[in-house]
């Protein structure tokens, strides 16, 4: 077991913090990487607990030593139930606001869309929690000695040692995707040590708690009887000592070691979710220990070793995770720490987005409570997008799925809501949904007058099919393309002013605008952003045809209307403008930068447009200059946005304000509260910094900041089909190696130089620094 000092540990974070090198007697070894999360005390709060989980089953492990307290989740623990809100006054109103709008009578028209607009949602609906496991030890009453408490990335596995009274007790814990358990293993290293209490509980009264035999069952009929059924099954292992059952609890008393297996289920998908609990916990338990965390660390790391990630190695890592996070707070340069979040960022997708699940909601799967921040829903304004921003790039193609089979079971709402609401084809979504599938709007048109969801959604599409040349995949999920850019053909209008086609009513989301008297509105016809995911969507959707050899009289029509569809336009003082004109903006440092979603995620703004380019650079410094940046995922877009205009030491510096800001002691994103859309958008922001593909080239290190100016990386992945490894020293390429997975040609940039390979489908090529080849 290995024991660390906290003193030694304070000494040497003190002299990291004053950018000192301390050569005692006792100099530490030169460092090595260690991708563990590790801290030297439980958790004193669930932001600091540490999450692990299998896509559908997760828990926060908190450590404590006379107590633990694991809190468990499962993805389909949800309130409510599916609910038709749509405003019976929306169609007729829709050509009035319209009307209204561009007359400038913008607050009139807003008035119109809460009463005319708005739905009436009456069931509400929540993500929960599964419940919580309680481990008491109710000899453990004194200071542990050598404590630690990790999660490591490299296994999936999270693990508490620490010593008490002369005996080294030792937990791990870790979620099976290949069991569909959650595991808990006790041991100490002398027999018959493990005494303790096991206890499962859920917040509020509705729960019912059985006993019996080695089991423990919790079962409610969450959200009062309007929700799912949730069954959370506990079996207790003993190895010698004996087991007792008091209550609504189990007992062990003087085991050598003692394996714990936690199935939960719910009737979501339909199926008797006890009787599924079951069959899991039978299947688990007739395996040894050792084989089940054999399973599933080979199962973990088939997805978690595809890519590695060097930017350097510092004294910092021989720290607790918290203080490292402290230090670089303080000024200490720590390279590691972001290659380590890097790959908690990958750690957390494998953890909570398997193919046949349910996408990662706001909180991935891990939520404490009954009613979390934003019910950790689904929202579609940019949250669930950046959530898989990662997915692609960082070689975890099909943990992208869920999110697309997903909205393909949103269709037939979408198609019901574009009917109902709008009176036109295709399918529509607005600012939120839930796994009840609902695309009307409701609340307020400050956040929810967007349809521009499933819009924005459906470009997950082409870009699966971008990086894997899944032409079945493809041809399976087109649909989901063509019912989005049906909608947007017939919801574009004409502006009587310039002619062109624009959308709306909308908005630019959650932002608002002062109008020439100094009242506050939100909507208006034509804002940016409709006009660049529209104009994304609609050629993405014609690529989509002509690699499928169908649907050309659509193509014709959608070649008409991007040739018509409203310009991103400059405003006077060089910024993109947001809207259709020049508002006064109450909040100039706000989260959301929508107007510049042709920069990233779209693909719009490049290079190749230097007049859009060098306005898009303004509109984030005036954005970063007026306090934006404020939330954890906010942040996260503007390391992207800095990472695709090429400045890689403003993509860092936003990357450490990250850190500093908006992240809490166990890395999670802090919105605040936590969020996890900027634990991936964040890498994903990383990843472009090393490696961009969106402009038809495959660019090296095209934002690479002097913090990692010496490093490599393995496996991260391009549009096109292509698997890229690169070494660099001094901030310059030495080599690159690039694996074609589909052949065909890839053009590769690097440092101003252009070279074109003409490659085979499973060849290797490798190419120096100067991009010749060997």
């Amino acid at each position: 077991m290995m024991i660390r000092s906290y003193t030694r540990i304070s000494l040497v974070l003190a002299t990291l913090w004053l950018g000192v090198v301390t050569h005692a007697a006792a100099q530490p070894p030169a460092p090595v990487a260690d991708w563990r999360l590790w801290f030297n005390r439980a958790a004193a709060n669930w932001n600091e607990a540490l999450p692990v989980g299998n896509g559908r089953v997760g828990a926060m492990v908190f450590g404590g030593v006379q107590s633990e307290r694991l809190q468990l989740n499962e993805e389909s623990v949800w309130t409510g139930k599916p609910e038709d809100f749509i405003n019976p006054g929306a169609r007729a109103a829709l050509p009035v606001i319209r009307k209204l709008l561009f007359a400038g009578k913008y607050v009139d028209a807003q008035q119109l869309a809460i009463d005319k607009m708005m739905g009436n949602k009456t069931v509400n609906s929540s993500y929960q929690t599964a419940g919580d496991l309680w481990l008491t030890f109710p000899a453990h009453d004194s200071e542990p000695e050598g404590y630690e408490r990790a999660l490591d990335l490299e296994t999936a596995i999270a693990n508490v040692q620490y010593r008490q009274g002369g005996v080294a007790y030792t937990r791990e814990v870790f979620s099976s995707a290949p069991d569909q358990v959650v595991v808990v293993r006790l041991t100490a290293d002398r027999p018959g040590a493990l005494s303790l209490q096991f206890a499962l509980t859920r917040p509020g009264s509705n729960a019912a708690v059985s006993v019996s035999g080695n089991d423990i069952l919790l079962q409610e009929h969450t959200g009062g009887g309007v929700g799912v059924k949730l069954v959370t099954h506990l079996r207790v292992i003993p190895e010698g000592g004996s087991l007792s059952a008091g209550g609504t609890h189990l007992a062990v008393e003087k085991a050598d070691a003692v394996t714990v297996l936690i199935a939960i289920a719910t009737d979501y998908t339909g199926g008797d979710p006890r009787a599924t609990t079951q069959q899991q916990l039978t299947a688990a338990a007739a395996k040894r220990y050792e084989d089940l965390k054999r399973a599933h660390i080979q199962d973990y790391q088939s997805y978690f070793n595809r890519v590695a990630l060097d930017l350097g190695v510092t004294n910092a890592v021989y720290f607790p995770t918290d203080a490292r996070v402290s230090a670089l707070q303080h000024g200490n340069e720590d390279p590691h720490l972001a290659a380590l979040y890097f790959q908690f960022g990958r750690y957390l997708l494998i953890s909570s987005s398997r193919p046949g699940g349910l996408p990662a909601n706001l909180q991935g799967i891990w939520a404490d409570g009954l009613t979390p921040p934003w019910s950790a829903d689904y929202h579609i304004n940019i949250n669930i997008q950046m959530n898989y921003w990662l997915a692609e790039v960082a070689n975890l193609s099909e943990l992208h799925l869920p999110f697309i089979t997903f909205l393909d079971k949103l269709r037939p709402d979408a198609r019901k809501t574009a009917k109902t609401m709008y009176g036109i084809d295709g399918t529509v979504a607005h600012f939120t949904t839930d796994p009840w599938l609902f695309t009307a709007p409701y609340g307020y048109p400050s956040w929810a007058m967007w349809p521009m969801g499933m819009t924005w959604c459906a470009q997950h599409v082409w870009e699966h099919y971008a990086f894997t040349g899944d032409k079945a995949f493809l041809q399976q999920y087109y649909p989901i393309l063509k019912e989005s850019a049906a909608f947007c053909a017939q919801w574009l209008v004409e502006n009587p002013a310039t002619g062109k086609l624009v959308s709306g009513p909308s908005i630019s989301p959650e932002n608002s605008f002062q109008t020439a008297d100094g009242r506050g509105a939100t909507m208006v016809m034509g804002p940016t952003m409709d006009h660049m995911i529209i104009r994304d969507l609609l050629t993405s959707t014609l690529l989509a045809q002509r690699v499928l050899h169908h649907d050309e009289a659509f193509g014709k029509k959608i070649e008409k209307i991007l040739a018509k569809l409203s310009p991103t336009q400059i405003g006077a003082d060089g910024r993109i403008l947001e809207w259709t004109e020049s508002f006064q903006e109450p909040e100039p440092g706000h989260r959301h930068i929508s107007h510049l979603y042709g920069l990233h995620p779209g693909k719009e703004i490049t290079r190749q447009q230097p007049e859009l380019f060098a306005a898009a650079r303004k509109t984030i410094d005036y954005r970063l200059a007026h306090g934006g940046g404020h939330t954890g995922w906010s942040r996260a877009w503007i390391v992207n946005f800095f990472a695709r205009l090429g400045d890689g030491e403003a993509a860092h510096e936003n990357l450490v304000a990250l850190f500093k800001k908006s992240t809490l002691p166990n890395l999670f994103d802090n919105h605040p509260p936590f969020q996890i859309d900027g634990n991936f958008g964040a890498p994903a922001g990383m990843a472009e910094m090393l490696l961009q593909s969106h402009d038809g080239s495959v660019t090296l290190l095209p934002a690479l900041p002097k913090a990692w100016a010496t490093g490599h990386v393995r496996g991260l992945c391009a549009r096109g089909g292509f698997e890229v490894s690169m070494v660099w020293g001094d901030g310059i390429l030495q080599q690159v190696t690039l694996n074609s997975k589909l052949g065909g040609a890839c053009v590769v940039q690097y440092g101003g130089k252009t070279v074109t390979l003409q490659t085979e489908k499973g060849k290797v090529y490798t190419l120096r620094g100067d991009l010749t080849t060997r």
